[in-house]
């Protein structure tokens, strides 16, 4: 593990009150729905990557409005030690293109209202609720809902 936090993004999509989200392929959070997102790469703007994943994760065209949030990964192991820190970035996208399907790191996609993720409960990762009440609450103030 590195001793600095891991950089990253999430694609926040909403589309009639719901958020697209992803079912994690990989560690960590493998099995757990999450949205679209990973690590930002040197050189990688914040909103180019979440535009990358997105497209990566779900096969989708979409235009970044707004980075609107950030949320801290961290686990560590029994002891206590530092198994890996991620600052995820919010960024909420509007969605350009495609049809939504199971990307490189996605062994499905699906759309879930903020009910609907804290009926989950364990099954989705960590702070996706509130993001997701926050993505929606920002879209429809921008108008920015997709079609």
């Amino acid at each position: 593990m590195t001793a600095r936090p891991t950089p990253a993004t999430i694609a926040a999509i909403v589309h009639e009150g719901r958020v697209l989200l992803v079912r994690r392929a990989n560690p960590p959070d493998q099995g757990r729905w999450g949205y679209p997102g990973g690590r930002i790469e040197p050189g990688e703007g914040i909103a180019e990557a979440a535009v990358r994943e997105l497209a990566e994760e779900t096969g989708l065209v979409g235009e970044a409005l707004d980075i609107f949030s950030a949320v801290d990964v961290i686990d560590r192991d029994p002891a206590g030690g530092l198994r890996y820190h991620y600052v995820l970035v919010a960024v909420l996208c509007r969605w350009k293109a495609g049809t939504p399907r199971a990307g490189d790191d996605a062994l499905e996609v699906g759309w879930f209202s903020p009910d609907e993720i804290a009926a989950a409960g364990a099954a989705v990762s960590f702070d996706v609720e509130r993001v997701a009440r926050h993505a929606i609450r920002l879209a429809g103030e921008r108008d920015a809902v997709c079609p």
